[in-house]
């Protein structure tokens, strides 16, 4: 019996496929991989590689974590419905975290982003000056912030050279500071995993009007 809870923690909200399985304080096991399409069927092959490498099964699971977004539409919906079909078949819970969470873990204060496409920026601040979640054009003003705020996450050097902050990596890897984070909210009242949409999706419906069906 493992004396401490294990957790499986995953993410596709960007162009990645990325798992880390927990004990403790202790990573047993990680993966990540670069992909712009194919989450979908990599991301179950890839938990039960993590599961084998940390020498676990899905029956030894206490908790999932999962990473909510913001990011591409197809790749978040795609780890949250994985999370909430897993948690329901293993009857544990499953525990949403978004990326700017995973991205400020370790930080007492730090600005994140995430690259919006079409010249647009997700940001959301952590510590005495915090606001966001929000999406702005990147040529946009930025809120108030302290001077050699570390700035974690996409267009970092950009952004921190508008407002004098500091360029800075993440403390941990995706999928790890997800799982860290989830296994921090053990115990509580967690609502279900759920999406960080932050704009509407790119794609839209068609504006030729729907065929007519003919009466039979």
């Amino acid at each position: 019996m493992r004396p401490e809870p294990l957790l499986l923690a995953f993410d596709t909200s960007a162009a990645h496929c990325a798992a880390a399985l927990l004990s403790g304080d202790r990573v047993l096991a990680s993966r990540g991989e670069d992909m712009g399409t194919g989450q979908a069927e990599r991301l179950m092959p890839m938990l039960e590689e993590v599961l084998r490498d940390g020498g676990a099964t899905w029956r030894d699971l206490s908790a999932l974590g999962v990473g909510t977004g913001p990011g591409n539409f197809t790749g978040v919906r795609i780890s949250v419905a994985a999370a909430r079909g897993l948690a329901l078949g293993l009857k544990v819970p499953a525990i949403g975290v978004t990326a700017f969470e995973a991205l400020a873990w370790g930080f007492d204060a730090v600005l994140t982003a995430r690259d919006a496409r079409l010249g647009q920026v997700h940001l959301q601040a952590f510590g005495p000056a915090a606001f966001g979640p929000v999406t702005q054009g990147l040529d946009a003003a930025l809120p108030p912030l302290p001077p050699g705020t570390p700035v974690v996450g996409d267009v970092a050097e950009e952004l921190a050279a508008r407002f004098g902050g500091t360029p800075a990596a993440a403390k941990a890897p995706l999928a790890e500071a997800v799982a860290r984070i989830a296994r921090s909210r053990l115990g509580r009242d967690n609502p279900r995993p759920a999406p960080l949409y932050l704009r509407a999706p790119d794609a839209a419906p068609p504006r030729d009007p729907a065929p007519v069906i003919l009466p039979g």
